[in-house]
């Protein structure tokens, strides 16, 4: 390919994107493809830090609009560093999680301003929009019985802000439906993946038709 593709994957904590996102790397690789993982916050090497002080159980509550900047500065960091030379170099960047997360968790869940959350996503990602993103929709309270592991931060608020991210993704699909698309995340795995490989197919024949 002669330009590289960002795919980010979004949804509530639980909803199997961590997983569908193995899954693709694993195939696209299997299809000799140069594939970037990568995730949010984290991606990076200050993301790493940035990571243990937004999600580090025993931090306590963040005001959330330190909590809103403190992602934004990983968001920065994750895009110079990671997403944008693996974008110039060709390869397909999978990242789990990216500036969606910011309006449905911010702004959905915590209730901030949903423009200055879209200005400060905008100044974080300088320019650097997926090609697609793949929203695992699913409700809350299934996502909560899949999870089987200690809860971080973030994931020990209560039902009522986790139904609120998740009407917020889905208001954010139905504004991009060109770029996010809505996966349910009910079925098998095996049937969600396929239907994730029904949506990723096209772009990567347009990509490569594109090369040609």
């Amino acid at each position: 390919m002669s330009q590289g593709l960002f795919i980010t994957f979004e949804g509530i904590d639980g909803c199997g994107k961590s997983t569908m996102l193995k899954k693709l790397a694993a195939h696209l690789q299997g299809r000799g493809l140069e594939v970037v993982c990568t995730r949010e916050p984290g991606g990076s090497k200050v993301g790493r830090e940035l990571r243990r002080l937004l999600l580090d159980g025993e931090i306590g509550s963040l005001d959330h609009r330190t909590e809103t900047l403190f992602f934004a500065a990983d968001r920065a960091c994750h895009g110079a560093e990671v997403i944008a030379p693996a974008l110039a170099a060709g390869r397909i960047v999978l990242s789990d999680r990216y500036a969606d997360s910011t309006l449905a968790y911010q702004g959905g869940g915590r209730g901030l301003d949903m423009d200055a959350l879209g200005r400060i996503n905008a100044f974080a990602m300088n320019g650097l929009t997926p090609d697609l993103t793949l929203l695992l929709d699913l409700q809350p309270e299934t996502a909560l019985f899949r999870q089987g592991r200690a809860k971080d931060r973030m994931e020990r608020e209560d039902a009522a802000f986790f139904q609120r991210v998740a009407q917020a993704y889905r208001d954010i699909a139905a504004a991009e439906p060109e770029r996010v698309r809505l996966v349910d995340a009910r079925p098998s795995i095996a049937e969600v993946f396929g239907e994730i490989l029904r949506i990723v197919e096209p772009l990567l024949m347009a990509k490569e038709a594109g090369h040609a």
